[in-house]
């Protein structure tokens, strides 16, 4: 049930890929317009991470989990029935919340559940789901927006989520014991709220939840924003000081003898600490691949939507396949498996790159990109799920929605800024240069993007070895 709602929220960002050209052609929406539908979802998305899990680590997590699915399902029946960009992008924003919400519940519940080699394998699942829901996404869109016409097919890549929100509300309602749906009573000592795999006390940290909040928003605006104004720009710094300000709040309070949104102690395992980075890095590079493809296929070559989400399957299967491998063997391979991801991610690029130029000059098809786009694949099943097994190793079961947000949180930052960046390179490089050098630019910095990844990892790989 909780892979469904997975696949759901998976789904619903991939799909978009496709869709964008309709949405432009429907509602006259400018290139701004569309980089706020993408990453107008990542950053409501990555704001409300780490609260949620922390408010489910506290509060239970059942309750939340459907309140993020509810309104999920909202939002993409507003985003359905939008009538222009302004609406539609209203819609995106509520809709990336309710995902934040549920999101960490599930990660949590598999922190909470599931121990050691059952653990890893339980991600390796989830890596399958993400795979195979960021390949479908496209596909699908590109089918549904086949049968419902150029104009409005991309209302309905919304309107498929709403028959999954209800199977999985209906599931969670049924197999979710009703505890997690009654007012959690507060723990009569600290090892009983242990048992029941949260903090001691109802203890939310509103301020630190606000802290962090609000320096993702003030961190994340230039991106998703023209740079028109100097200001905008000064907002990073900005952002990164009251992170330091939440960092100072967070051991204040933990030392205070009160239970914190996130325990920093959790930072000192430098598993952790590698883990999130590489995570953050890896999303910043590798979030935009599909992105600019779908673009790419559409709007340089004049494929259709269904013929953009085709090239991405044989990648979406090879995904599913090697993050299940993964997911068994990672407890014995460790972070060798990521790092042999990041390579083979590395060649996928590269060698799409000599696919564009080759065919630029009619010495190949660019269907070839099914090859090594399937790269990309493989790379995705071997460092998402496995990194996630192995940076949530040593976190405490008390604070797994929070930490398992923390590293989400990461992944969130790393894919809107990245998104925001690629797409304004594609788009500014396209502008002077055309598509063909647009695209080999933007995979270029991709590329760049993941060798700094690459170098993280051996490098948390040899600390491990020391």
């Amino acid at each position: 049930m909780l892979l469904v709602t997975v696949s759901m929220s998976l789904i619903g960002v991939s799909i978009i890929n496709v869709a964008l050209p309709s949405m432009q052609f429907s509602l006259g929406a400018s290139e701004s317009d569309l980089q706020w539908v993408l990453s107008g979802y990542a950053i409501t998305f990555g704001v409300v991470l780490v609260a949620a899990g922390r408010a489910g680590d506290v509060l239970g997590r059942g309750g939340l989990y459907v309140f993020g699915v509810v309104l999920f399902c909202a939002a993409s029946i507003a985003a359905g029935l939008a009538s222009d960009i302004s609406l539609l992008k209203v819609a995106r924003f509520v809709q990336g919340l309710g995902s934040g919400i549920l999101s960490p519940q599930i990660i949590g519940m598999i922190q909470h559940y599931f121990r050691g080699y059952d653990r890893a394998r339980a991600f390796g699942m989830y890596g399958t789901t993400v795979g195979l829901s960021m390949g479908l996404g496209p596909l699908l869109g590109g089918g549904i927006i086949a049968l419902a016409g150029e104009a409005e097919g991309w209302r309905w890549t919304f309107f498929v989520n709403v028959p999954v929100s209800l199977i999985a509300i209906t599931l969670a309602l049924r197999w979710f014991p009703r505890p997690l749906y009654a007012k959690r009573a507060r723990p009569s000592s600290p090892r009983g709220a242990l048992a029941a795999g949260r903090p001691a006390g109802l203890d939310l940290d509103p301020v630190g939840i606000i802290l962090l909040s609000s320096s993702i928003v003030i961190i994340l605006l230039p991106f998703m924003t023209p740079p028109t104004t100097v200001w905008t720009w000064l907002l990073m710094p900005a952002g990164i000081v009251l992170v330091l300000v939440w960092v100072g709040w967070e051991l204040r309070y933990r030392n205070s003898g009160r239970d914190p949104m996130v325990d920093m102690a959790i930072f000192r395992s430098r598993g952790f600490s590698n883990g999130v980075v590489l995570a953050t890095i890896y999303f910043f590079g590798a979030t935009g691949i599909w992105v600019l493809v779908a673009l790419y296929m559409q709007q340089a070559l004049g494929h259709t939507a269904f013929e953009a989400g085709v090239i991405g399957l044989p990648s979406a299967v090879c995904s599913a396949f090697t993050a299940r491998w993964t997911g068994r063997h990672v407890t014995y391979y460790g972070r060798r498996i990521v790092t042999g991801g990041i390579f083979i991610a590395i060649i996928g690029m590269a060698s799409s790159i000599l696919v564009i130029v080759l065919e630029t000059q009619g010495r190949a098809s660019i269907w070839w990109l099914l090859g090594t786009l399937t790269l990309i694949g493989i790379a995705q099943g071997a460092v998402i799920s496995p990194n996630q097994t192995i940076t949530l190793a040593d976190a405490p079961i008390a604070y797994a929605g929070s930490t398992g947000g923390i590293l989400q949180t990461g992944q969130r930052i790393g894919s809107a800024i990245g998104l925001g960046v690629i797409t304004a390179i594609v788009f500014g490089v396209q502008a002077h240069f055309g598509w063909t050098t647009a695209i080999t630019v933007a995979f270029a910095v991709i590329i760049a993007i993941l060798l700094l990844c690459l170098a993280v990892s051996i490098g948390d790989m040899v600390q491990r070895r020391g």
